[in-house]
This record gives structure tokens, C-alpha cells and sequence, in this order.
């Protein structure tokens, strides 16, 4: 087994001495020779809250056939996990190759730039190397008091709406409603005064008529825009395109939802929480008692109507926001640009749907935590590959750049991520032995995935290891937790209690690391 210590960077302190080396504003002026260099494009594709609930992934339930023929364009990564179950601290990850324990960028609304002024982000990298780098749609989370970050890119982001209806009677009459606010940043202090919005709606509209149809289109028209400035000037593009289905609400077009049978979906393999497990770990309700019909009390049940609407509202988004991805890659192929282009397709976290009788994310479990990954990268990677390395969010930053043939990326953020270059060269090759993530409660907590187990530690500030609370899960017969093993399996609890051991303590939240430290 590989050591925990070969897998990770050094902790973040050790990283400050770069500050005087690296600058943001060194980070955006190109390097004299990038324009000598015959640099690939790189197109990331984000999809907020999508699990791998696709077809290529063995899903038989979905509708996925455009990212089921991306995938057969390259390599599929079965065990790829977020780094934190939450939209804005898993895009920071992805963004900068660092866990949110190496920052401190815990939550919705925290500031990239207030706490880590000097960090160079995956884009910023890019352009000091050549790039115009440009974002469509949801990239950072932009929402309950966070801006995102424009410094990122080299022109003003594309925004567009997370949430957004195109029936008048899912706002109660076109109202404000609470998700919206918090994603628009309007009247944050008032949110439990604003009505809900539904939780789902299927009118006949457009595809347009939607965010995802409108960041699709403007895609498109960047690429013909970027093939131009490519053939003219030889500049290479960075083009992060994010879409918000299948995030809440489940909005969708009508002919999306008549792809399915709502009485074939699955419904929920279990819904109690496992047996042996802390209190701490466990979640009710949340972001999606935001919504109406969803019952608002914490432990009131949800009607089978309810769940059968909700689980095909899911999968009908995800339907819609692949045939948007579609006809991005469509354009991709039309504009002879997918023969330098590396396409990354990557969700941010996993979605419950009903497991363990949670409807989102925000848990440390494998339903919240388990996304899809898929990687083209012409040249590098064979067609139709799929690889069990356990890959990360933050490994996509340093994969990307050596593919690119840029230097390795060093922060001053500390670089949590490895590359994956060798496994989309050999599919068997194996670069890390286990995955991080993290999620802060009352408690935080930190876990250790491996091929069979997943480790997850909860502890107070100040707590010794010997005084927190433990979780271990074997995946060996199912994919959703049954029994808390840790009492069971002492031998597999101190191996993986070994491997987190090398991690530094997590920073607290919103503190600022000093410099030379």
C-alpha cells in the first residue's frame, strides 16, 4: 500500500514561502513562450449535484446518451469522489487542487480572496501560460453572500440562474422565493419570511426556456468565437461551462419527464440512517425543506407520491442537462476542435435521493460523496476505458495542467491533489491507495475512502483522536451503509486511523494561515 504521506503535499504553512514567488498578477500575464507551444484546449464541463446516475455508469434508469458517448470517448473513473458534499467548498477544491481542510473554505458563503488573497487558481494557471480562460454558468458558487471569483478568468463571467421557474405557479405568482434569494444574494436576513418555491415543475417549454439551454448556446457560440482566435492568433482556450441541473429545483422541460415511468424508477434502497451510528452523522430535512410540497418538520415522512416526484424530477433533470451537454460536445466535433481539446465532464458531489432517508447531499456518506469523473484528453487517452483508481477534485487541477504540458501547479495554496496522467495512459496504473473528504458539524469530520472501507473521524477542536467518535462502513455488499463496523473491525479501524494520521489537523473556519509559517 502506498503511504499516506507520498500522496499529498506538505500542509499548508509549508506552502507560504511561495508568496514571494508567485502573485496573482503574475499568475494572469502569460509566459513569453506559450505562444510557441502548440497547447491544447481544455473544456471543463460541471454539473452541480449530479451522482453517477448515467448510463455508463450501469445506471439502467437513465437517459444519458450524450455523456454515455463522451465517456466512450475516453476514460471513466468508477471511484471518484468530491473532497466536501457541498456546492461552493467542492468548486474551491476543484478550483484551487486543495481540500477544504487545507483552507478553511468550509462553507456557502466563504470569500476566496478574504481568506486566501494570493491563490492561483486552475484558470489563473492556465493564462500565465497562454490561455484565455472564460466561465459560462455555474462554476464558483455565486450565491448566500459569495461572489464567486472574476479574477479567475480573463472576461467577465457568463451568469446565469441556479434557480429558476418557468410556470408562474411554482413562485406563488412570480415571488421571491427563499432559494432564490439565497442564490441571488437578496434579503439574506429574511429568508424564512419568503415563500417556498416548488420543488419541481414540468411545463412545455423550450429548452431555453432554462439556464442549462442558455449556458449551452452561449458555449457554443465561445467556441466558434475561440476556433477563430485559435486559427488567427494561436491562442489555446480554458472554458469552464457550469450547469445547475440536477440541482433543486427539479425544473425541467416537459419531454424530459415523459421519457420516464415514474412507477419503474427505484425508490430508495433504505431509508434508515445506519445502525451504530453517532448522531453527529446523521442529517434530516435541510436545504430541500425549502421547497414545497416537502414537508418542513425535520422527521415528518414524505408521502410515496412525494418520493416518486422528486426521484423523477432527478432524473429528468439529468436527462435535460444532457442533451444541453450534448450539443456542446456536438459543436466541439462541428468546429474541428475535439482533436486538441481535453474534455472533462466532473460533478461536484453526490445526491442522496432518498438513501438513508436523506434527499441531498451534506453528509460524509457514499451517496453525497461518490461523483462521476470522466476525462478525454486526445493523444493520451484510448476510447471506451473506465479505471477504479480512487481519484479526487483536487487531483483534476495537476492532471490538467501536465496534460497541457504546463508546469505542475504550487499553489501558494498547498497542492493537495496528484496528477492522473499515468492512469489515463494505463487504466490499471495506481497513483493513490485512498480518497480524502471532509465534512464540518458540530463536530469535524474527516474520512478515508479505500477500494473496500471508508473511515470517517468526528471530533471536537482541542479532542484527541482517543476522544472522537468513529464511523466504518464495509461497501463490500452494498453501496449504501447499512451497520457502523468500527466496533467489529479493530484491525481495519487502526489501519485507516494510520492513514489519516498523516493529514495536518484541519484549519478552522475562515482563518486566515499567517505568512512564513
Amino acid at each position: 500500500m502506498l503511504s499516506g504521506l507520498n500522496q499529498r503535499s506538505f500542509p499548508f504553512f509549508a506552502f507560504c514561502y511561495t508568496f514571494c514567488f508567485v502573485t496573482v498578477g503574475a499568475a494572469q500575464q502569460p509566459d513569453a513562450d506559450s505562444a510557441s507551444v502548440a497547447r491544447p484546449n481544455v473544456l471543463l464541463l460541471l454539473v452541480d449535484d449530479l451522482k453517477p446516475a448515467m448510463g455508463c455508469y450501469g445506471d439502467p434508469h437513465a437517459k444519458t446518451p450524450n455523456l454515455d458517448q463522451l465517456a466512450r470517448r475516453g476514460m471513466r473513473f468508477d471511484r471518484a469522489y468530491c473532497n466536501q458534499a457541498v456546492c461552493a467548498p467542492s468548486r474551491f477544491t476543484l478550483m484551487l487542487g486543495s481540500h477544504s481542510t487545507s483552507t478553511g473554505l468550509y462553507g456557502l458563503g466563504s470569500q476566496l480572496r478574504r481568506i486566501l488573497p494570493q491563490a492561483v487558481t486552475m484558470p489563473q494557471h492556465f493564462a500565465a501560460h497562454g490561455y484565455r480562460t472564460e466561465s459560462l454558468g455555474k462554476v464558483f458558487h455565486i450565491g448566500h453572500g459569495n461572489h464567486g471569483d472574476p479574477e479567475s478568468f480573463s472576461v467577465e463571467h457568463f451568469k446565469e440562474k441556479v434557480i429558476e421557474y418557468a410556470d408562474p405557479a411554482s413562485t406563488e405568482g412570480g415571488k421571491l422565493t427563499r432559494e432564490e434569494a439565497f442564490f441571488t444574494n437578496q434579503q439574506l436576513d429574511r429568508i424564512k419570511s419568503l415563500p417556498r418555491g416548488a420543488a419541481y415543475e414540468s411545463p412545455d417549454v423550450p429548452d431555453q426556456a432554462y439556464a442549462d439551454g442558455r449556458v449551452a448556446r452561449e458555449t457554443i457560440h465561445r467556441l466558434m468565437a475561440a476556433k477563430k482566435r485559435r486559427d488567427e492568433e494561436g491562442t489555446p482556450f480554458f472554458i469552464a461551462a457550469g450547469f445547475a441541473r440536477p440541482h433543486l429545483p427539479f425544473s425541467a422541460p416537459k419531454k424530459y419527464w415523459d421519457l420516464f415511468d415514474p412507477q419503474a424508477l427505484p425508490l430508495p434502497e433504505t431509508e434508515k440512517l445506519p445502525a451504530k451510528s453517532p448522531a453527529v452523522a446523521h442529517k434530516r430535512g435541510g436545504e430541500i425543506a425549502n421547497y414545497s410540497p416537502v414537508p418542513e418538520k425535520v422527521h415528518e415522512n414524505y408521502p410515496i407520491e412525494l418520493k416518486r416526484n422528486l426521484i423523477h424530477g432527478y432524473y429528468a433533470s439529468t436527462a435535460y442537462v444532457d442533451a444541453q451537454i450534448g450539443q456542446v460536445i456536438q459543436a466541439l466535433d462541428r468546429f474541428d476542435l475535439a482533436d486538441n481539446t481535453i474534455v472533462v465532464l466532473w460533478g461536484d458531489h453526490g445526491f442522496h435521493l432518498g438513501d438513508l432517508g436523506v434527499w441531498t447531499k451534506h453528509t460524509n456518506y457514499e451517496q453525497a460523496n461518490r461523483i462521476p469523473i470522466l476525462i478525454v484528453a486526445p493523444g493520451i487517452t484510448s476510447p471506451g476505458l473506465a479505471t477504479g483508481q480512487l481519484a479526487e477534485s483536487v487531483d483534476l487541477f495537476p492532471t490538467l495542467a501536465e496534460l497541457a504540458g504546463l508546469p505542475a501547479p504550487t499553489g501558494p495554496q498547498p497542492i493537495d491533489g496528484v496528477s492522473l496522467v499515468p492512469v489515463l495512459k494505463d487504466p490499471g496504473q495506481r497513483v493513490r491507495d485512498h480518497a480524502f473528504h471532509a465534512y464540518p458539524k458540530q463536530m469535524m469530520g474527516r474520512a478515508i475512502r479505500t477500494d473496500r472501507y471508508r473511515l470517517v473521524q468526528w471530533k471536537r477542536a482541542g479532542q484527541s483522536d482517543q476522544e472522537a467518535e468513529y464511523e466504518l462502513y464495509d461497501y463490500q455488499d452494498s453501496q449504501v451503509e447499512q451497520v457502523n463496523v468500527a466496533g467489529q473491525s479493530p484491525d481495519v479501524l487502526q489501519r485507516l486511523q494510520a492513514i489519516l494520521a498523516t493529514y495536518p489537523e484541519p484549519l478552522p473556519r475562515g482563518r486566515r494561515p499567517k505568512k512564513g509559517k
